[in-house]
């Protein structure tokens, strides 16, 4: 899954060459559109037409067309399973009522069990150290709870800047809930001045200075805002030379970067599955713990669903713990959440990350490509609209979205996008999130994109 820019430029040079067009022609796109190995993926997935989306002007485009969905990292594309399996549910509770917590093809007391292996696969770790409940912020304290175990020296917590308010607003209450001052116990790491991403030398270097202080090096694994994948593995084994534990916030990672939290020995993690994971909005969240942790370190809160499956039932109010991650369940899970996640679990279950990988960073290398022929700055024409990217170029060191800011007003390119039923979003104070996604983006969506972009450029008044 190894692909260099060089390698992405190379290989469309190849097709243009084979092809006898130019590199930018749609016929390059459509070329790298059949030898897709993952192309009939996108007929599992439900993908709105132009004029369904609320924005579209029809009087600009044709209404009938796929829109060009580059939103996924903000909420993946319905599968199309998932309306089939919340009505075979809907019908069980109807039919057969209490009796669907035990029966069915999904029982309601364990059905999220069933889904834990799949998932487990995607983020590289064994299905006993893999869970799925709640949302990703409630985890995110349940985790928290357990290993934030601040002492008189070591009591910080390393966070990146610009981490998602959630996360920042957990670490502020984990905090402030052990009676401590939140400014003297964050430590935040910023890019360097005139930079946009973090290096990870930099975060390596925090962590070996400030390490005898820090309880808890707590960061993304994909940076929201920059599209930026830190280097897991670097950063848990910098930390724990220095005695801290790690965990990440997977958000933007799972389903999008190949994951190996466990051979990377990391701590604990957690993760919402809506966004490349497509399991809806609000979906079943998922939380890892490594299994050295199994016996030593236990949940904080306890709740019925942490107890031994098989004398849960017992009733006797003394807690069967069981071990590692599956002891911090508190509660029965929403069985019509489980149906949405289990349709897409079973598309990644068709592939598999490095597969996914191969795709998606050929696929963003070509959107990056486009872009830096169009609209890199040209002194020459300091009047021409720009685009910067502020995610790293380097394929390893960002999952599918790049970021993009302009020489432009925003606000109005996005609007106009919006018009020409592109699908992607803006995040303040001026950045434009375009995230292709493997699993049903094509080649030809980001050729599509590149297309209403010059177009939206135009008419936003940008010369």
């Amino acid at each position: 899954a190894e692909v260099s820019p060089c390698s992405v430029q190379q290989t469309i040079t190849r097709v243009s060459q084979e092809l006898n067009c130019s590199a930018t022609s749609l016929r390059v796109a459509e070329h790298l559109d059949r030898h897709d190995e993952l192309r009939l993926l996108r007929q599992e997935f439900l993908i709105p037409k132009i004029s369904d989306l609320p924005p579209s002007d029809l009087s600009l485009v044709d209404g009938s067309e796929d829109c060009i969905y580059f939103a996924g990292n903000s909420l993946g594309l319905q599968p199309k399973n998932a309306k089939k399996y919340i009505e075979e549910e809907l019908e069980k509770w109807a039919t057969i009522g209490v009796h669907g917590h035990l029966k069915g093809s999904r029982p309601w007391a364990w059905a999220e069990d069933t889904l834990e292996e799949l998932m487990a696969k995607i983020v590289g770790a064994k299905p006993e150290e893999v869970v799925l409940m709640n949302g990703l912020t409630v985890n995110l304290h349940l985790l928290m709870l357990s290993f934030y175990k601040p002492s008189p020296k070591r009591y910080k917590i390393l966070l990146e800047d610009k981490a998602f308010p959630s996360d920042h607003y957990a670490i502020e209450s984990q905090i402030r809930l052990r009676g401590l001052d939140v400014t003297d116990s964050m430590l935040i790491i910023k890019p360097r001045q005139g930079e946009d991403t973090i290096r990870t030398e930099d975060i390596v270097s925090v962590i070996e200075r400030e390490g005898d202080a820090i309880a808890l090096v707590m960061l993304s694994g994909v940076q929201y805002y920059t599209g930026q994948l830190f280097n897991m593995e670097a950063i848990t084994s910098a930390g724990h030379a220095k005695g801290c534990l790690v965990g990440f916030d997977c958000a933007h990672a799972v389903g999008n970067a190949e994951l190996q939290l466990h051979d990377w020995n990391v701590d604990f993690a957690c993760w919402c599955s809506y966004k490349y994971v497509n399991s809806g909005a609000g979906g079943l969240a998922g939380a890892y713990i490594h299994e050295k942790h199994a016996h030593s370190v236990k949940p904080t809160l306890m709740g019925w669903w942490g107890h031994n499956l098989k004398t849960r039932f017992l009733m006797n109010n003394e807690m069967e713990l069981q071990p590692g991650v599956k002891g911090f369940r508190l509660s029965n899970q929403p069985f019509l959440l489980v149906c949405p996640l289990q349709a897409s679990l079973e598309i990644f279950n068709r592939t598999s990350m490095k597969d996914l990988r191969r795709k998606s960073v050929l696929l963003t290398g070509y959107l990056e490509y486009l872009i830096r022929h169009y609209y890199t700055k040209d002194p020459s024409a300091p009047d021409k609209p720009s685009v910067h990217i502020i995610t790293p170029s380097d394929p390893q060191q960002r999952g599918c979205q790049l970021s993009l800011c302009f020489s432009c007003p925003i606000r109005t390119v996005f609007q106009e996008l919006e018009k020409r039923g592109v699908a992607c979003d803006m995040r303040e104070p001026n950045v434009l999130r375009v995230a292709p996604v493997p699993l049903y983006n094509s080649f030809t969506d980001v050729h599509r994109f590149i297309t209403a972009l010059g177009s939206a450029l135009s008419a936003s008044g940008a010369k």
